[in-house]
């Protein structure tokens, strides 16, 4: 087959200059237009269909300069076409034309919009042509920049005004939409006002493909803020979501659906508004099942955009939206892989819906406590922990709700916040607060972060500085009882460690009440803890370990003044007599004074971390708490309670309650009966050597049986006087030196011979006289009676040294502590030992009690520390380890150093643990050792 013959227009530069020609002819309208359509048409249809689909056309046809008499043509065709004289709701003045043109509007060409006649049809056409190749090129960026420099905007916003044809319509939208995509041209577009003619364009325009090219061109002008709140404010999203109510074809759906996510993005008032009006809420949640993906997954993120303005949130519920959205979020937490960033927005939506009560019924019934509490446990999502707390306060009053969240372990989760890092603290203004009392709303309000938004939520409904300070019966309907009366120490001084309090009495502004109660990013789980607490029975949630941890941590750990409320709430706890048990079996009120009286967290220990110094209002506040323990634990009830425990509970509740005794009773004739008569004290002696259960325990005893050893004995002495350094003693005169000289007085008459060849003078009778063993020995009718030269085996120098120092009648010569390493070095093995052990097989009981002095005084003295102690106790001997003890337990002694003390002699104890038993309970008991 022959190829086909060229043509002209087969040329692009025949086109170009076709369509420069058209466009450089004078003013004459509609017809210079149709004296050149054949030409010009067939020029402007090679371009489109020809050179601007060519690979590479689009640039080439840029280059040569094309885009120029392009937008010329464009500017004679919208002069040629009559345009309208009533401009609709901020749409372009009629001056656009005359700028696109370059002549003044005759008033005898303008009519109405509804009567304006088509243009011709070789006009139409051109148009057509030109304003397809136009949008052609716009979809590459340097021809939108091209376009905006040569001031194209302004004849499509005209063309868009004056020519209402579908197709005209259609490809003059596509051209702003493409240009759209530079923010510049953007901005163009929109001070050109073509929105008002967009949105003129979606209730009038029937064809499919004109309306996907509006709604593209709308989609595309919402690139910012400023924009999208500009295009709500023209009404740009109440056609778009009637477009969405009315069932269009698949395609235009997506279209629709890819607008109004875009301008949902930071949702405003005026884009909730409409979307609403125009009846698209159920539309969309229906969408949410829709076949493709995009669709719905663009369908969820308009939902959860729309959960940002209270005033949606009750339809976006009634539409079925509460249930779709924790159905989504629900399953992209289940999947593998799920990012946090395609969780966020719906986690945030979730929490909203929170703020309205029809909309938490139905949150709830959903099983939307479950899933918050999933996220409350879930440490990856720990950014929004603070957002989820601050949800679950809208149940505060909702007891069914609140059941079920402690029931699901809410309380620890909360105490575990209240010290937390902080997470997001998302901006949000006032359209997000609960639409459950909107004639109360104060738009004058300035936007705040989203727990000072709460704050503000909960004063301007009604709920004063907090559920902390009113009846937990309290409704919105009524008004806000004050708080009942904190419980009162009635031990005289006390009146000062009060907890602050906060009452909201008739007449006080709201503002008032939250200027006096501190809101910080804890404040929501203080409130829902205080809630918790004011329940009848609050022990089973908030006396455990976890709970009491996180409230003491956030006391002392604050970077400010704690909030009131968190003081009220142990206050609260300890006055409670339904939770003296919980105290007793959590090891609670052990404790409130480990942590607040004597500065000792369990992070502290046994390793201490760099914290600031124990402040005095932190002492007040454990003493004051363990003050109302104690009111409680010497009523009636408390010693029935404590009784019981200690009669009749498990082992551990039994050990737990001796060990609590001494901190909560003063009473002697209580603590003793159950400490010392029924068998407390021997029964928490015995524990020591298990496995302890609780972190602090060897702490807590130690504590314990100090305080105790003060009830039983207030004034103690300690064993040895560690204040005297032993350089400063003087030593008793040495009857043994003498004899060592080269003229010895008196002359020995005898030697001991030691295993290493050494020789040692003696005399006999001062030996025999010593020890019956040595007069046996020497005296008696052993070979050894006769010798001048007698063997002593197993016996080395040093400790033979304080052998032959005793023999001859050396007390306190400091002779015994010659065997004696230093602190730091172990006592099993040494020298010490190997003369104990002598003066023991020796029958020197005189000198036993020597030697173990000499360990005492260098071991436990004062630079002796907790290490030495269980040093000392392995020794094994009975009297040493009533020094330990005594040394333990004794007063002034060093919380810390007393603990970690008990720890040495615990490990040393091992599995044997009746020596350590007697010397503790010989020292508590005040029973002087042997």
């Amino acid at each position: 087959m022959a190829a086909a013959k060229p043509t002209l227009t087969d040329s692009l530069s025949f086109c170009l200059a076709q369509l420069t020609a058209a466009a450089g002819e004078g003013q004459g309208g509609e017809k210079d237009l149709a004296s050149n359509e054949t030409p010009l048409g067939r020029a402007l249809l090679a371009l489109r269909t020809r050179h601007i689909k060519a690979a590479g056309g689009i640039e080439r046809f840029r280059a040569r300069g094309g885009l120029r008499p392009l937008l010329a043509l464009l500017r004679r065709a919208a002069a040629a076409d009559p345009a309208p004289s009533e401009a609709g709701p901020g749409s372009a003045p009629s001056s656009v034309a005359s700028a696109a043109s370059g002549s003044a509007p005759s008033s005898d060409s303008t009519h109405s919009v509804g009567s304006t006649p088509s243009p011709p049809v070789r006009l139409r056409k051109t148009l057509d042509l030109a304003l397809s190749i136009l949008a052609n090129c716009c979809t590459e960026g340097a021809c939108r920049a091209e376009v905006r420099r040569l001031g194209g905007i302004l004849p499509l916003v005209t063309i868009l005004q004056c020519v209402k044809t579908d197709s005209i319509q259609n490809r003059t939208a596509r051209a702003l939409g493409n240009l759209a995509m530079e923010p510049e041209s953007c901005g163009d577009i929109h001070s050109a006002g073509a929105v008002p003619l967009l949105v003129e364009s979606l209730t009038a325009c029937q064809d499919s493909q004109c309306l996907q090219s509006v709604v593209r061109a709308l989609r595309n002008l919402a690139d910012s803020p400023q924009h999208r709140l500009a295009l709500a404010q023209q009404g740009a999203v109440r056609p778009l979501a009637e477009l969405l109510a009315a069932a269009p074809d698949p395609t235009l759906t997506s279209a629709l659906v890819r607008a109004l996510l875009e301008l949902s993005r930071g949702c405003s008032r005026a884009c909730a508004e409409q979307l609403s009006l125009g009846g698209g809420l159920g539309p969309l949640v229906s969408l949410t099942s829709h076949p493709k993906r995009a669709v719905r997954e663009a369908t969820i993120l308009i939902l959860a955009n729309l959960c940002a303005q209270g005033l949606v949130r009750p339809a976006l519920g009634n539409a079925g939206g509460v249930e779709v959205l924790l159905g989504e979020l629900r399953r992209r937490r289940s999947t593998n892989g799920a990012s946090s960033a395609s969780q966020q927005p719906l986690v945030r939506a979730v929490c909203l819906l929170c703020r309205e009560a029809i909309n938490r019924a139905r949150l709830r019934d959903a099983g939307g406590l479950e899933l918050l509490m999933g996220l409350l446990r879930d440490p990856r999502a720990s950014a929004w922990h603070p957002r989820v707390v601050a949800a679950l306060v809208g149940f505060l009053y909702d007891t069914g709700a609140l059941g079920r969240l402690q029931a699901l372990g809410l309380v620890p989760l909360l105490a575990g916040q209240l010290c937390g890092e902080a997470g997001d603290e998302e901006e949000e203004g006032t359209e997000a607060a609960s639409w459950d009392f909107p004639e109360e709303r104060t738009p004058e309000r300035p936007e705040a972060g989203s727990f000072r938004s709460l704050r503000s939520w909960l004063i301007s409904e009604g709920y004063a500085a907090g559920p902390g300070d009113i009846s937990p019966d309290w409704s919105p309907e009524r008004c806000p009882l004050p708080e009942p009366a904190e419980p009162v120490s009635p031990t005289p001084g006390q009146t000062s460690l009060q907890t602050p309090r906060t009452l909201r009495m008739q007449g006080r502004s709201p503002a008032a009440s939250a200027a006096e109660e501190p809101w910080g990013r804890e404040g929501p789980a203080l409130l829902l803890l205080s809630r918790f607490s004011q329940a009848p029975d609050p022990s089973g949630a908030l006396v455990t370990g976890p709970a009491l941890c996180g409230l003491l941590a956030y006391v002392t750990g604050a970077p400010g003044p704690p909030s009131p409320r968190a003081l009220r709430i142990l206050a609260r706890l300890t006055c409670n007599p339904a939770c003296l048990e919980a105290f007793v079996r959590s090891y609670g009120a052990a404790l409130l004074r480990a942590w607040l009286v004597l500065g000792v967290a369990p992070d502290d220990w046994p390793a201490p971390r760099a914290r600031p110094a124990l402040q005095s209002q932190h002492r007040e506040l454990g003493e004051m708490l363990l003050q109302n323990l104690t009111v409680q634990a010497e009523s009636p009830f408390g010693v029935g309670a404590l009784t019981h425990l200690l009669l009749s509970g498990s082992s551990e509740e039994r050990v737990a309650c001796a060990l609590t005794l001494p901190f909560i009773c003063r009473k002697p004739s209580l603590w003793r009966r159950l400490l010392l008569d029924q068998g407390g004290l021997r029964l928490l002696l015995t524990a020591l050597t298990r496995p302890a259960p609780h972190p602090l325990f060897l702490f807590f005893a130690a504590d314990s049986l100090s305080c105790l050893q003060g009830l039983v004995s207030p004034t103690v002495s300690p064993a040895f006087p560690p204040a005297i350094p032993l350089d400063l003693e003087p030593p008793s005169p040495c009857l043994y030196e003498p004899m060592l000289g080269p003229a010895p007085v008196p002359a020995p008459d005898l030697h001991f011979l030691l295993d290493s060849g050494l020789q040692l003078p003696a005399q006999r009778a001062a030996s025999a006289m010593a020890s019956p063993f040595f007069r046996a020995l020497l005296s008696g009718s052993f070979a050894e009676a006769q010798m001048n030269l007698v063997p002593l085996r197993g016996l080395s120098p040093s400790a033979a040294w304080p052998i032959l120092h005793h023999l001859h009648g050396c007390r306190g010569c400091g002779a015994a502590l010659g065997p004696v390493p230093p602190p730091g070095q172990p006592l099993l093995g040494s020298e010490a030992e190997e003369a104990l052990e002598a003066a023991g097989r020796f029958l020197l009981p005189g000198l036993e009690e020597e030697l173990e002095e000499a360990v005492g005084r260098i071991h436990l003295g004062p630079q002796g520390g907790p290490q030495s102690v269980g040093e000392v106790f392995r020794l094994g001997r009975p009297r040493l380890a009533a020094h330990c003890a005594r040394w333990t337990l004794g007063p002034g002694q060093c919380p810390r150093k007393r603990a970690l003390a008990l720890v040495g002699l615990v490990e040393a104890a091992g599995e044997e643990a009746g020596l350590l038993t007697e010397a503790l309970l010989a020292v508590v008991m005040g029973i002087e050792s042997n």
